[in-house]
């Protein structure tokens, strides 16, 4: 196979990954080898790959092809979640097109039209993983809905249970109006909207006045309409201006509802009039406010429905005008909000908000302008309503307790170790975990209810129906569990159990777990309780947590800033490798990643590099090494490149073994671009080209061999382009993707090490020389050595052909240097002067380097001057501030390297 001329990505990434899987390559029969197993993250059935999945799968392929390289029965678990919200959504917003509801459909039969769903349209992003290269065990691709995952949910659910870590309560929980659900903190997006703050006069009962006597307490609120539900104030217990009324009561307007004012240090004094209404029913702080007052959460006022209509509370007290409305205005009608603001006006208790005109003349307004953090569905679309409902729970304290002790012990890794602190916090202060969803798709909850409401919780309705007894009428609770629930089951559920399974055997506890640090509390923590609670081990050995991709500027992407990236259009741009090493190369322990196109482009490079290089190997009769181990060389050159082969392949595995994915890219970069093309290639020409037949036998032996280690070093990296150049070399016997990973059996040879980067530096020089001279790079010169000893002149006399053919040194004399203007290079102690006679015009160069350096120096004082005067500091946009540094250095820089241009032409 000869390679084409032009390095074309699209044209070999679809047939190498249909090769690869098409022969089982990902999940190769390795019984008898050593275990490696990490566990994908499971995206949504719904989802399409987004930067965040490439970053998380790109990561996660380097590592599980890097244990498959070194022989180990590498298991890269895959599957999709059933996306409770979102797949119900995709499927309802289908049938509102056909004119058709949920509701027109029993659940049974709505549930089987989500399945068909799933089989046509689901599963997007499972073909998208692919051209990313994700190396996926497909062939036991799960789903937390198959009929395995399902039986393992419902035994975790079941048993849960029965222990008395599973059970129903009432309490608040983010209720999703659009969606008519409880929804997990994670589905809460906090936006800043402009809103208002109102003030109202809360009359004290029974004559009762404060100390300065006013009758009244005043309380501020965002939301008004939330005090038909009000249960108390609450002052803090120090303040002194309400000492003498905490016991006493409220008589509120509009309801007539009297109420005590409670200390607590939930209100604090030195914020507005430091009293605060509270609403226990529809707000977390008020609820817990609530619990201390002594407020069972049964007897919490309620005055929302599902919708977020105002309905008749428990007390009866909401006046009928109300009953009905939505809780603002929706739809361009006003709501309860608008009219209790209404209401509390007419009567006199709503304070104005007073503000001056342009005039400097009072203005009043019923309420004071405020920016405000609120939370909306991330689904829905709608504001959330804290709403206090009965649910299902999930002691998570207790469970939690095993998982922060194995975080101590060191029975799991979380790196880098800087989450520590942030999961011990979250473990450490963690609440109980609402499960139950109120939608039809998903795990229904295993639970019946008997006519009185006595609970039976079964793995099936004929269980429930004997501990229930033959004559009782049961109904199942007609909720789903969170989509969280059956994937913190991932890592143990997807190896088949509760069946003792083989596969369950070797590959649990896994080894890795990598995750993006926003899932840490929501799928990871949860994943360490169930693990350690139902298979009395950690689910992982190790948790890595990578960062986000930014947009270039550092904002986070979001699609109504239009700054979110594609992945497949950087993919169809500069190919599935290029995207693959820009997310390793920039992937540093503790740091978001900033995207960056041009970056990208630039990896696209490295791989025509590379290929390019390829191309010459095989126009100069250098094609596949025959031997693991590095071939026996005597030439210093071939010497020198296997030792840097030990060191590069030691360097890669200590970067891989400490999840440094950056100084793992980085290192096979250097050395591919640097050492080998750059150098190795361009030494070993004169060899090649010589008349010695045993040198050039050797030297493309060695050559053949360092091309294979590399293609395998970077295979983790870049599969496609290193697969297809693995066969282009010459015939294997296997695959790359199951090669094996570099041994080269040997020692790094100081004293080649030392002759070749001695070699380097002083042809670096003296290219440098040459253009700060402004002399032509092809031209010929002669170099005069003084400070030589016996050793340098044996390496001089060893190298003379690369020095001529590659450093344009036609000579390298130990005679002293003619009389004449001359450059001097110094390299390890030795100065090496370069006559300068007929090569340059001395004074016309001098006078160049002289005005260049009169600029460069102008230039830098101005860029100095600008950054010494804090008004520009201090007033000046950041980037450009920045800049002005960046440009200061490089002047600075600049003028550094004309004067020592100067200095050499004496």
């Amino acid at each position: 196979m000869t390679l084409d001329k032009n390095f074309d990505p699209a044209a070999i990434e679809a047939r190498w990954y249909e090769h690869w899987e098409n022969k089982g390559l990902f999940r190769p029969e390795r019984d008898d080898r050593e275990p490696f197993t990490i566990v994908n993250p499971p995206p949504n059935v719904t989802g399409s790959l987004h930067i965040g999945h490439a970053l998380d799968n790109t990561l996660q392929d380097i590592i599980i092809r890097h244990e498959r390289l070194k022989g180990k029965d590498a298991l890269w678990v895959v599957g999709m979640d059933h996306a409770g919200i979102a797949t119900q959504m995709v499927v309802e917003r289908q049938m509102n097109e056909r004119q058709q509801k949920r509701t027109d459909f029993t659940r049974e039969e709505f549930v089987e039209k989500v399945w068909e769903w799933k089989e046509e349209s689901g599963g997007t992003i499972t073909r998208q993983l692919r051209r990313l290269g994700c190396s996926m065990d497909w062939s036991n691709e799960r789903f937390t809905m198959d009929e395995g995952m399902n039986e393992a949910v419902l035994k975790v659910f079941v048993d849960l249970y029965n222990d008395g870590l599973i059970y129903r309560d009432k309490r608040l929980v983010n209720w999703d109006p659009a969606l008519k659900t409880a929804i997990s903190d994670l589905e809460v997006e906090t936006v800043d909207t402009k809103g208002s703050f109102w003030h109202f006069k809360y009359p004290l009962a029974d004559g009762v006045t404060l100390d300065n006597g006013q009758d009244y307490i005043e309380v501020a609120t965002t939301r008004p309409e939330t005090m038909l539900a009000d249960m108390a104030v609450a002052v803090h217990p120090s303040d002194e201006r309400y000492k003498s009324v905490i016991g006493k009561e409220i008589e509120q307007p509009i309801t007539g509802r009297r109420f005590r004012i409670v200390a607590d240090e939930h209100a604090d004094p030195e914020l507005g009039s430091g009293a605060v209404k509270i609403t226990p029913g529809h707000d977390f702080n008020d609820f817990e406010v609530g619990k201390r007052a002594g407020f069972a959460a049964g007897e919490m006022l309620n005055m929302l429905d599902g919708e977020a209509n105002v309905c008749q509370t428990a007390d009866g007290l909401v006046p009928d005008e109300y009953i009905g409305l939505h809780r603002f205005r929706k739809d361009g009608v006003d709501g309860a909000r608008e009219l209790v603001v209404q209401r509390l006006k007419e009567q006199g208790f709503l304070i104005p908000h007073v503000s001056k005109n342009k005039d400097g003349e009072p203005v009043e307004h019923d309420a004071e302008p405020r920016t405000i953090a609120t939370p909306f569905g991330d689904r829905g679309g709608v504001v959330i309503e804290p709403w206090l409902t009965d649910q299902w729970y999930v002691d998570a304290e207790t469970l939690a307790q095993p998982a922060i002790k194995a975080v101590r012990d060191g029975d799991i890794e979380i790196v880098p170790k800087s989450w520590e602190k942030t999961y011990f916090n979250w473990m450490e202060n963690i609440q109980p975990w609402c499960v139950s969803r109120q939608l039809w798709w998903g795990h229904q909850i295993p639970a019946w209810f008997d006519e009185n409401g006595k609970i039976y919780v079964a793995m099936s309705e004929e269980e429930a129906q004997s501990q229930a007894g033959p004559d009782v009428t049961l109904a199942r609770d007609p909720d789903v569990l969170d989509t969280w629930f059956s994937s913190a089951l991932w890592p143990f559920g997807t190896l088949g159990w509760p069946e003792q399974t083989k596969d369950l055997e070797r590959h649990y506890p896994n080894d890795l777990l990598i995750s993006g640090f926003d899932i840490l509390f929501f799928w990871d923590a949860r994943m360490a309780m169930q693990g350690i609670q139902f298979m009395k081990e950690v689910p992982w050995k190790r948790l890595y947590l990578h960062g986000l991709v930014r947009a270039e500027d550092g904002s986070k992407m979001s699609k109504s800033k239009g700054n979110v990236v594609d992945p497949l259009g950087l993919i169809d741009q500069y190919g599935a490798d290029a995207l693959r090493f820009f997310m390793a190369a920039m992937e540093s322990q503790g740091r978001d990643i900033k995207m960056d196109d041009k970056r990208v482009e630039g990896y696209r490079n490295f791989a025509t590099k590379l290929w390019n290089a390829s191309r010459f190997c095989e126009a100069n009769g250098i094609g596949a090494s025959k031997t693991l181990a590095a071939p026996e060389a005597a030439l210093p050159v071939n010497r020198w490149i296997i030792s840097e082969v030990v060191e590069t392949q030691q360097a890669l595995d200590k970067a891989l073994t400490d999840l440094r994915f950056d100084a793992a890219a980085n290192t096979i970069y250097h050395f591919t671009w640097d050492r080998f093309c750059d150098w190795y290639l361009e030494l070993i020409k004169p060899v090649l080209q010589g008349e010695d037949a045993s040198a050039a036998d050797e030297t493309r032996m060695v050559a053949g061999w360092v091309l294979d280690q590399i293609i395998v070093m970077l295979h983790p990296f870049m599969p496609f382009i290193t697969e297809e150049l693995w066969h282009a070399m010459g015939d294997r016997e296997y695959d790359l993707i199951i090669a094996k990973w570099p041994a080269p059996k040997a020692a790094v040879d100081a004293d080649a090490k030392a002759e070749v980067d001695w070699l380097i530096k002083l042809i670096s020089e003296v290219r440098s020389t040459k253009v700060e001279l402004n002399i032509a790079p092809g031209t010929k010169m002669t170099a005069h050595v003084r400070d030589g000893d016996d050793s340098l002149q044996a390496k001089v006399a060893r190298q003379h052909s690369a020095l001529d053919r590659v450093g344009r040194l036609e000579a390298v004399s130990f005679d002293p240097a003619p009389e004449g203007p001359s450059a001097q290079i110094i390299v390890d102690n030795a100065t090496y002067i370069l006559p300068l006679a007929g090569a340059i015009d001395i004074d016309a160069e001098k006078g160049r380097l002289n005005k260049a350096l009169e600029t460069a120096q102008k230039e830098a004082k101005s860029l100095s001057g600008r950054l010494g005067n804090p008004n520009f500091v201090e007033k000046a946009k950041p980037e450009a501030v920045e800049k002005a540094r960046a440009d200061l250095a490089e002047k600075e820089a600049e003028s550094e390297r004309l004067q020592a241009a100067i200095d050499r032409l004496g």
